[in-house]
């Protein structure tokens, strides 16, 4: 992320983990920057760096067509998230917005540079062992958020090609670090209270990616011209087993290691009655146990970050432990173990 006083930044989802970390960056280097914020968010971070809002969201098109006016680069991390929820709650933002964003895009004319984050859930909930870009999205993903993330990663696609959109799209897998206040969290307080239990085998791979990392290769694309069109998959670039992942937490938290463990075949059956039960039930939390959190607890999942490495110069700035010590120190001061 080069400074550039004429280079004006928009970030979409900036009071969010990702979005403030790359408002944060970009306020370092004294990049001018923009971001669409809805109307309850907390901005504090944001006036405290200077950085211009627009009031709105991904379902105000008039909104977005503020945001985008004379905007150079845009990083789009807004999106609905989650792992349970009607398929159309989450395509009105995920798909929907993103449409009427490009379309402001191709209106405003001024774009150098779009990153699209999208998520490594795009693939296929099975067992991955090192699996590369070459592998497409799969469009009958298992929940909500992934499946909308795939349709989202077909539409700016479509945008590349019709309209000549200079867009990179990046596949980052369970991002963790500061500042995260929705997904970390709830794990913090299943480990802390006993309840987290492992779903077969603790061995299998995370998908691991340190937000500072990410932010790093966000940086990368934006700099590198012959990454437009490109998707990449973001990891820290190193295996860490489910195991390790958790009892590193344990450790630096000062929380009882884990130990507990659900045999997948259980876990599977008991996931298809909860949902079930839960979807005919109407009620709007996840159940105990679904697919989505079977696909992040139970599956193997290593990604090639080979591509990225090679064509973007990505090297991870932040080894894991030290990421997960950050981490940690951040939420102790934040008095939220």
């Amino acid at each position: 992320m080069a400074s550039n006083s004429d280079n004006l930044l928009l970030i979409t989802g900036a009071t969010g983990l990702v979005g403030s970390h790359v408002a944060e960056l970009a306020h370092q280097k004294g990049i001018p920057t923009r971001a669409l914020v809805r109307s309850a968010s907390n901005t504090a971070l944001l006036d405290q760096w200077g950085v211009e809002k627009i009031e709105g969201d991904m379902t105000d098109a008039d909104s977005m067509r503020k945001a985008v006016a004379g905007a150079a680069t845009i990083v789009h991390c807004a999106a609905k998230v989650g792992d349970w929820g009607p398929v159309e709650e989450y395509r009105e933002v995920n798909v929907r917005g993103l449409e009427e964003l490009l379309q402001a895009v191709a209106e405003n004319g001024a774009l150098k540079r779009f990153i699209h984050v999208s998520s490594l859930g795009v693939y296929e909930a099975r067992d991955h062992q090192g699996t590369d870009e070459s592998e497409p999205p799969n469009l009958s993903a298992i929940d909500g958020y992934t499946r909308t993330k795939a349709e989202a990663e077909n539409v700016v696609q479509q945008h590349i090609r019709e309209h000549n959109l200079p867009a990179v799209t990046l596949r980052p897998g369970f991002i963790y670090g500061p500042r995260d206040r929705t997904v970390f969290p709830k794990l913090l307080q299943k480990l802390k209270s006993g309840e987290f239990r492992f779903l077969g085998s603790s061995d299998k791979m995370m998908n691991n990616t340190y937000v500072g990392n990410l932010v790093a290769a966000i940086s990368l694309a934006i700099q590198d011209d012959a990454a437009v069109g490109e998707a990449f998959n973001i990891t820290d670039g190193e295996l860490v087993s489910k195991r390790r992942f958790m009892t590193t937490i344990t450790r630096l938290a000062g929380y009882d290691e884990p130990t507990k463990t659900v045999p997948i075949g259980l876990a599977r059956g008991l996931t298809t009655v909860l949902e079930g039960t839960w979807k005919l039930l109407g009620k709007k939390e996840a159940p105990i146990l679904s697919q989505a959190r079977i696909k992040m607890l139970g599956l193997n999942l290593d990604f090639s970050t080979e591509k990225a490495k090679r064509d973007l110069g990505y090297k991870p700035p932040f080894e894991f432990d030290d990421a997960m010590q950050t981490t940690i120190d951040w939420f102790r001061d934040e008095a939220l173990l």
